[in-house]
């Protein structure tokens, strides 16, 4: 079966201990729902560097990434539709893309 990965962009960080935990909740509660589908819940990520022919960019570009997920689908439509209901949609926004697996 295809793997997708979820490249999360945005996002609001808690910044109270209590909005730490309903947030954690949130994605707790997505989690479950799409449960076996994950392969690899992934991370939050911190500040990005943006290395290109032009040099280095230490602010992570315009849309900066903020974390990932990696998932099993039938399909990028089926993927999509899981990424729909994440917790991420209104303050940020996913980056839906099948991983191609390349033998080196």
């Amino acid at each position: 079966m295809p793997h997708f990965i979820f490249a999360y962009h945005g996002g609001k960080t808690p910044e109270t201990p209590e909005e730490t935990e309903v947030e954690i909740g949130r994605w707790q509660s997505w989690f479950d729902n799409i449960g076996d589908t994950i392969i690899d819940p992934g991370n939050p990520v911190g500040l990005s560097k943006t290395v290109s022919a032009a040099g280095v960019s230490d602010d992570g570009g315009p849309n900066p990434l903020s974390g990932y997920t990696i998932i099993q689908a039938d399909s990028i439509d089926r993927a999509v539709e899981l990424a729909k209901a994440c917790p991420i949609i209104g303050d940020g926004s996913i980056e839906v893309a099948e991983i191609h697996e390349v033998t080196m």
